[in-house]
This record gives C-alpha cells, structure tokens and sequence, in this order.
C-alpha cells in the first residue's frame, strides 16, 4: 500500500467522509481521482476491477447556509472510493453505495452514451444509496479534448438543472475542475451533517471512529432526524 493509504491514528483527523465515484468504464473515474490526490496523470487506459479508492486529507472551513463562513474548521480524511463502471461489477460497486456520503457522477464529453446513460445512474443512487436524494456533483469529464467534444456544455447543464445537480466541466489531465468539483461536493456534504446531527455529537466521524454514516441524535426527546 502506497503512503496514502497507511492507517491513519486516532489524532489525524476530525471527520472521516467517504465520497464515490461513479460512471461508465472509460469516463476517466480513476486518472479523475489520481489527479485529485497525487496531482498526477498517465494516459493509459486501466480498467478498475471492482472497488479500489484513494485517500486526501485537507482542512476545511464550513461555509454557512446564509452565505457567511463559520468560524469552525475542520480535518478532514477524505476516502474516494473508485468504482468500475462494467455491468458485471454492478452488485459488487451497489454493495459500497450506502457507505457514501456523496457521489462523484462522471461521464465524457467526447462520448454521447455515458452522457445518456446518467439517468441509469442516477436511478441506481435513488436505489442504493443511504437516502432518495443523497449530494452529487455531475461532471463532464476529459474537457481537453475538445476537438472530440460530442456533449456540448448547454445540453449538459439542462441535465444538471433537471436533476438539481452542480456541474463543472473538468479534465483529469490538466486538472481542469477536480478539485472544486470535490470541494463543491464536500461543503454539500458538511452542510448536510450541520443541519442534521446532533450538536452534542458533531462532527460525526470524530477521532477515528470507523463510521461511514452520519451520527443521528441519540436522545429520543430531542425529536432530532435527518432531513434526507
């Protein structure tokens, strides 16, 4: 295991979030997660055989619902799990879908049937995922190759409206995105788990405890849900 996948001590981190990635094979899911986290690409095309992720630490500082910044920041061991997008792994990557706390939603611009079949996707997440409309970010990837551009920006962003998605437009190779797409789908995530755990609790994956959901209110009479 490389450097960024060694275990990481009870003091490393505040919140433990798990984000996956999903797509058709061949969207570019794993040079997308290779550059977020090491900054790096290769060209070569490998196909993800079942389940494999990437891991980040960042800082971050929660923005407010009302546009304003908290004071409060936080560590964050981020988990970016990479999903094949074959139909034969589809019960094995289905399995991991409650785990996530949101979702990376590629396809390439270059290719019109990834872009149709989002809404398979989509539908798939509505199935598995832990709530009917869990956070996801929809990117177009591989925006460098323009001059294969087979979707075009307008067309891809009446489908991130239709779906009240966030859209950005990136490039695994050039970097173009990643990072915001990430971070967009980050403050989505922090300002979920603002609003529905307990005060008493948060954050929800504290000090290295292996949760991957969010910690609900435990006192009963606190009438406290969450409002997925």
């Amino acid at each position: 295991m490389n450097e960024s996948g060694r275990s990481q001590t009870s003091n490393d981190y505040d919140f433990l979030i798990k984000f996956l990635a999903l797509g058709d094979s061949g969207v570019g899911k794993t040079s997308f997660l290779y550059q977020y986290t090491d900054s790096t690409f290769t060209g070569k095309f490998i196909s993800t055989v079942g389940i494999d992720f990437r891991e980040k630490k960042v800082v971050h500082r929660l923005g407010g619902i009302d546009g304003g910044v908290t004071s409060r920041s936080h560590r964050i061991h981020l988990q970016l799990w990479d999903t094949a997008g074959q139909e034969r792994f589809r019960s094995l990557t289905t399995a991991f879908f409650r785990d996530a706390m949101g979702f990376l939603l590629l396809f390439d611009l270059t290719d019109e049937q990834s872009f149709v079949n989002i809404r398979n996707w989509l539908t798939q997440l509505q199935t598995h995922a832990y709530c009917e409309n869990p956070d996801i970010v929809l990117c177009g990837n591989k925006a460098d190759l323009e001059d294969k551009r087979k979707v075009s920006e307008e067309r891809a962003r009446e489908m991130a409206e239709k779906y009240g998605l966030p859209y950005y437009e990136t490039s695994a190779a050039t970097g173009q995105n990643v990072a915001k797409a990430v971070e967009c789908l980050l403050d989505m995530v922090m300002i979920q788990m603002e609003k529905c755990v307990d005060k008493s609790l948060f954050p929800a994956a504290r000090n290295g405890r292996k949760s991957g959901r969010y910690d609900m209110d435990e006192n009963p009479e606190s009438g406290s849900s969450c409002p997925c």
